[in-house]
C-alpha cells in the first residue's frame, strides 16, 4: 500500500513575477464582473406591490368547489386522501337529511374536511384522484402563519364561494379553473 505523500502531485511553487504581485488582471477582472452586474435587471420583486408571474402549471392552495347551483361536489368518496402521498387530507363522511338538497348534490357528503398544509407537497394527486372535479388547486399560494393550527385548514376555509348567492367572490375564487 503507497503512503499518500507518494501518490501526490508536487505543488509548482515558480515566483510570482511583477505583474503578478501587482494584482492589476485580477482586479481587472473582478471589476469587470461587478460592472456587468450593475447593469443586469434585477431579480428581487418588490411584494406585495408587485407579484412574480407564476407558471401556467403552478399548484397553490387546495378549494373545495362548488356546482353552479351552489351545491358542494364533494362526495366524500375519500380517493383523494388515499392519493395523498404525504397523508395531509383527512374526511369524515354524512349522509344527507331531508331537504338539503340544495346543498349537497350527492345523498353522501363530507361533514368534515381538513388539510394539514404543513404535510402537503402539492403534488396535484388529490386533485386528479377526485373523480367530482370537487377539488383543484388555485394559484393562490399559502399565506405565513404563526401556529401550527392555522395551517390546518377546514372545510370552512376550503369551501369555494356560493356563485348563487355571491357571484363576485365565487367568479375570484375560481380564477382561470373551469
Amino acid at each position: 500500500m503507497q503512503s499518500l505523500t507518494s501518490r501526490a502531485k508536487p505543488v509548482d511553487r515558480k515566483p510570482m513575477t511583477l505583474w503578478d504581485k501587482m494584482y492589476l488582471p485580477a482586479i481587472a477582472k473582478g471589476m469587470s464582473i461587478t460592472f456587468g452586474h450593475m447593469f443586469k435587471k434585477k431579480p428581487t420583486v418588490n411584494y406585495p406591490e408587485k407579484t412574480r408571474p407564476f407558471s401556467a402549471v403552478f399548484r397553490g392552495l387546495h378549494v373545495l368547489n362548488r356546482d353552479e347551483q351552489g351545491r358542494e361536489r364533494c362526495t366524500a368518496c375519500g380517493l383523494c386522501a388515499v392519493a395523498c402521498p404525504a397523508e395531509a387530507i383527512t374526511m369524515e363522511a354524512a349522509e344527507r337529511m331531508p331537504g338539503e338538497e340544495n346543498l349537497y348534490r350527492e345523498e353522501k357528503y363530507a361533514a368534515k374536511y381538513e388539510i394539514n398544509m404543513l404535510r402537503c407537497i402539492f403534488c396535484g394527486l388529490c386533485e386528479e384522484a377526485c373523480p367530482k372535479d370537487a377539488i383543484y388547486l388555485s394559484e393562490t399560494f399559502a399565506p405565513s402563519n404563526y401556529t401550527r393550527k392555522g395551517f390546518i385548514y377546514g372545510k370552512e376555509e376550503l369551501l369555494i364561494p356560493n356563485p348563487v348567492t355571491n357571484p363576485e367572490e365565487y367568479a375570484k375564487a375560481k380564477g382561470q379553473h373551469v
